[in-house]
C-alpha cells in the first residue's frame, strides 16, 4: 500500500490536468468521494481539478459542498487527453458512462474503490473490499498523507460514508464508527447533515413510495420485486434506495430486486439483502457490488430482465 500511495502522490504532483469521476447516477458515496478528493488536491497542490458525472444526481445532495463544482460529462471536451484521470467508486467498467473517453485517453489512470472488480482497469488501483465506502478510503489517505484538510471535506467524507452505510446501519467493523467519531470530534454535525440530505421533492416521495406498494412477491414472500418504469425512473434520479429500504422492512422479506426501465432497450437493476449474498447474482447479470448490495445495466427489456431475476433467485432459501 505504501508503494502505491506513493505513486498516487507522484502522479498528482507531476500533473498539469486532473479530471475525477465516480460511477453514473452517482450516490452519496461516489458524488461527494469526488468532490472531497478535488477539493483535497486544491487544497494541498494548489492544482485545478474537473468533476465530471454521467446520469442523474439525487436531488438530496444538492446541498452538499461543492456540488454546483460538478461537470456533466457532455459538458466537456471528451478529446482532451488528461494527464491524470481518477476513477472512484465504479464498481466495473460499464457504470463509468460518459467519463469512459477520459479514462481511456489519460496519459496515467488511477483507481480507488471498494467494490469486488476481478478487471480493474487502472495503472494504480487503491482499493479495499473491506472498507465500507469510498469515503472511508479517502479518510484513511488522507491520514497516512497527513494532508491538509477544510470543514467542507470533513463534511463530504461524512455523508459519503453515511449514505453508503444507511446512516451507519449497515456497518459491519469498527473502522468506519471509528472514523466518524474522528469527523465529529474535527467539528461534523451529523444533525445537521441529516438534515442537509433530508429535502426530496414531493413528487419523488410519491413515486417512491407508489412503486413499493405496487411491487410483487415471489418464493414464500422472501424475495420482492418493484419495477420503476420510464417515466417514473426521470423522478427518482436514476436511483431508488428508499424503494428498497421500504420492502426490506417486510418481515419476511430477504431479497429485493429493483428494475428501472431506463431505456426501451436498457434496464438498470439493484439487488439488496438483509444477510444472504446477492453478488453472483449480479455478476451474473453482468454487474457487481457488494454482498448484500449489487447491481447491473441490462441491454434488454423490463419483461425479460424481470424473467432473468426470477430465474437466478428460483431455489433460494
Amino acid at each position: 500500500m505504501k508503494k502505491r500511495l506513493n505513486d498516487f502522490l507522484e502522479s498528482i504532483k507531476k500533473a498539469k490536468s486532473i479530471a475525477i469521476a465516480g460511477h453514473k447516477n452517482p450516490d452519496g458515496d461516489s458524488l461527494c468521494s469526488v468532490l472531497a478528493l478535488a477539493r483535497l488536491i486544491q487544497l494541498n497542490f494548489k492544482k485545478d481539478v474537473v468533476r465530471v458525472y454521467d446520469g442523474n444526481i439525487p436531488d438530496c445532495l444538492d446541498g452538499v459542498p461543492d456540488r454546483e463544482k460538478m461537470l456533466y460529462f457532455n459538458k466537456i471536451n471528451l478529446s482532451k487527453k488528461f494527464d491524470l484521470a481518477i476513477l472512484l467508486d465504479y464498481g466495473t467498467e460499464n457504470q463509468i458512462g460518459g467519463f469512459l473517453p477520459i479514462v481511456n485517453n489519460a496519459d496515467r489512470v488511477i483507481e480507488i474503490d471498494h467494490h469486488k472488480n476481478d478487471n480493474p482497469i487502472a495503472d494504480i488501483c487503491i482499493d479495499d473490499e473491506g472498507a465500507s465506502s469510498v469515503g472511508e478510503i479517502i479518510y484513511n489517505i488522507i491520514s497516512e498523507l497527513k494532508w491538509k484538510i477544510d470543514p467542507d471535506v470533513l463534511d463530504l467524507l461524512a455523508i459519503s460514508i453515511m449514505t453508503d452505510t444507511g446512516n451507519l446501519k449497515f456497518v459491519h467493523t469498527g473502522k468506519p464508527l471509528k472514523i466518524m467519531a474522528n469527523l465529529v470530534d474535527a467539528g461534523v454535525e451529523i444533525e445537521r447533515l441529516l438534515n442537509l440530505l433530508n429535502n426530496k421533492p414531493k413528487k419523488t416521495v410519491l413515486t417512491e413510495t407508489r412503486i413499493a406498494a405496487n411491487a410483487e412477491f415471489f418464493y414464500r414472500n422472501r424475495l420482492a420485486v418493484a419495477v420503476v418504469g420510464k417515466d417514473d425512473y426521470k423522478n427518482l434520479d436514476g436511483r431508488g434506495d428508499i424503494i428498497l429500504n421500504l420492502l426490506l422492512q417486510i418481515k419476511d422479506v430477504e431479497y429485493v430486486v429493483l428494475l428501472k426501465r431506463q431505456k426501451d432497450n436498457q434496464t438498470g437493476v439493484s439487488l439488496r439483502s438483509k444477510t444472504k449474498p446477492i453478488l453472483d447474482i449480479a455478476i451474473a447479470l453482468g454487474g457487481g457490488g457488494h454482498s448484500c448490495a449489487a447491481g447491473a445495466v441490462i441491454k434488454d427489456t423490463v419483461e425479460n430482465v424481470y424473467t432473468k431475476v426470477l430465474d437466478l433467485f428460483r431455489g433460494i432459501k
